[in-house]
């Protein structure tokens, strides 16, 4: 019977295995991610800022909004729970924690949460949270209490419990110390649980001092990749969301492996997904009558007797000189099979060796390991300075998995980026750039056009400076996904309308020609002829003449020399015809190799030039 389970699948192994070789592979995890948001709901927080600026309350519901409509896009089952504390009334399990307000238990988003907290944003949104909620004592340890009750009461597994503290007020007791010292040891309970607290403070008139209070009650960075605690409390909606993002998801890696430097010198990396395509969530087929999904089973048969086929009696061909080549499945996975998962170190190259065109994939990004070989983000360090330093790349034999093909990698070393608010930008690490083999490169051999003149180049070259902007990746959406979530988002929230979206991709026509001006006009002018108008047909045939039955023919047209010197130093001999360049040819005994345009004008420049 486990014969025939292992046989009805959805998809083919082979499929899979090439779909995971083409995107870098693919994770499965072992439970679900789950967010707590902890809110402070303290008088201070509804106090609005200056300049019209919302409150730091306003500003924590639109966050939470934003996690909850991206988490319902990327990671549905997902838990998520939204948690206020320092409130005059009570709401939690059992009541026995006061002046904590579970507003949202530890459960999958949905599109009903999304509008529970469009409710609580702006004025009215304040003025419904003091009338649901108010405002009153503050007790930390029992809004940590009741958080840690809500991870208990779930009986999924859970792969990664994250808490967020969202206050303005770095000493949430004032000068109670008995209750401060509770909350440190619940909040060290809670981190021997494995739950991560994290303190995203928002600015107070006086500044916040972290060193107070919640020092003690964060949790340290997992790792140096991660965010570390930032000093500097936000001030700003879109500074707050950065932070947000950057902590509310697990990083988790694609593979773990060794990287082998030399004999017994091994360092642990993981290697992790920078840049995944996004694609539009696949339809689920539901049976017509209850809306129930359906499941797709796939069987062979026999062509000749229609019996059912097992496994086992199944072999796989593949036809190499007109002959076919039978092979078992024991065979087929042995070929497979080159050795087992790790990175072998070649040797070094210098970054000009490493060309634009080596990039046959999307890269990875290679991060030591610390828990799995103890002294490997040391020596990953020291790996990643040296080659910084020389400005070199390490060329090694990558085996990603198990039954992965072996591939060459160049390990482009990358320093650490921080802006202005110490929030990372770019993490310590390797970008993983896989290189093509020599059966990968292909010889093309382009089409031959003329040669532009230097005249020609350089108005280019102004046209080129005028339209360069900073380009950055993360500032451009697909329009097409975010068309599809935009009317999915309308059909669940009940709105009249879906919100329009901004194709940040169309260029942008009137800002491009108020840059560039009249360099167009003068760039068509020295390449094309006059007249010229690539939207027109072309021209239609002339008709005979009424008389004789032959082509009307035109006077002959002559060029001064002067005036045909000056086109050659401009470069605009184009914009003569080829009758007018035929003539001026066989007025000035210049000899052709062909009759093409071209030809005659590099047979007059060579001529005329010198």
């Amino acid at each position: 019977m486990a014969e025939w389970n292992t046989y009805y699948r959805n998809e083919e192994d082979e499929e899979d295995q090439e779909e995971g070789e083409q995107s870098g592979g693919d994770y499965k995890a072992t439970g679900r991610d789950s967010l707590v948001f902890l809110v402070d709901a303290s008088k201070e927080m509804f106090i609005k800022g200056e300049d019209g600026q919302p409150s730091n309350f306003d500003m924590t519901m639109q966050v939470v909004r934003s996690v909850y409509a991206s988490k319902i896009i990327s990671s549905h089952r997902d838990l998520m729970a939204l948690v206020f504390y320092g409130t005059e009334q009570s709401k939690n399990p059992r009541n026995s924690f006061k002046h904590v307000y579970v507003y949202h238990d530890l459960d999958e988003p949905g599109a009903k949460r999304v509008q529970d907290v469009d409710a609580l944003r702006g004025g009215k949104g304040a003025q419904l949270a003091t009338e649901t909620m108010g405002s009153g004592e503050t007790s930390l340890v029992d809004a940590l209490w009741c958080c840690g009750n809500l991870y208990s009461d779930i009986k999924l597994r859970l792969s990664h419990k994250r808490l967020m503290i969202f206050t303005c007020r770095d000493e949430p007791h004032g000068s109670d110390g008995v209750k401060d010292k509770q909350a440190r040891t619940k909040a060290g309970d809670l981190k021997e649980t494995g739950v991560v607290i994290d303190l995203m403070h928002l600015m107070k008139p006086g500044g916040f001092d972290v060193a107070t209070f919640f020092r003690d009650i964060i949790s340290p960075p997992e790792d140096e990749s991660e965010l570390g605690l930032q000093l500097e409390p936000c001030d700003k909606l879109e500074d707050l969301k950065k932070r947000v993002r950057a902590k509310e998801s697990k990083k988790r890696a694609m593979a773990r492996m060794n990287l082998c430097l030399g004999d017994g010198i091994n360092v642990a990396v993981g290697i992790y997904a920078t840049a995944v395509t996004a694609r539009k969530p696949a339809s689920i087929r539901l049976y017509r009558e209850t809306n129930e999904p359906v499941r797709s089973k796939t069987r062979t048969f026999h062509t000749q007797t229609g019996s059912l086929l097992l496994p086992s009696e199944i072999k796989k061909s593949q036809v190499y000189g007109k002959r076919q080549i039978v092979m078992e499945r024991d065979e087929v996975d042995a070929i497979k099979k080159f050795d087992d998962p790790g990175m072998s170190l070649i040797g070094f190259k210098p970054m000009a060796k490493l060309k634009r065109h080596h990039h046959i994939r999307s890269a990875s990004f290679l991060y030591p390991e610390e828990d799995e070989v103890k002294g490997s983000a040391c020596l990953f360090s020291a790996l990643l300075t040296k080659c910084s330093e020389r400005n070199v790349f390490a060329l090694c034999r990558c085996v990603a998995r198990r039954n992965f093909p072996p591939r060459f990698a160049a390990l482009v070393p990358q320093k650490e980026e921080v802006d202005e608010g110490k929030v990372q930008i770019s993490p310590p690490g390797f970008h993983v750039i896989y290189l093509p083999y020599a059966d990968d490169v292909r010889t093309l051999d382009p089409p031959q056009f003329p040669t532009a003149s230097q005249r020609q180049v350089d108005k280019m070259k102004e046209i080129v400076s005028k339209l360069r902007f900073k380009y950055r990746c993360d500032a451009f959406e697909n329009p097409v996904i975010q068309q599809q979530y935009r009317n999915l988002e309308a059909l669940a929230l009940n709105m009249m309308a879906p919100e329009d979206i901004d194709d940040l991709i169309m260029p942008k026509v009137d800002q491009i020609n108020n840059r560039l001006g009249p360099l167009v006009q003068e760039f068509k002018d020295l390449v094309y002829p006059d007249n010229y108008n690539p939207e027109s047909k072309p021209a239609a045939k002339r008709k005979t003449a009424d008389t004789g039955g032959g082509a009307e023919k035109k006077p002959k047209v002559e060029v001064p020399e002067g005036e045909l010197r000056a086109h050659v130093q401009n470069g605009t001999l184009g914009k003569l015809t080829v009758p007018v360049l035929k003539e001026t040819c066989k007025r000035f005994g210049v000899r052709t190799t062909g009759t093409k345009k071209q030809e005659l004008i590099d047979a007059l420049i060579a001529q005329l030039g010198q």
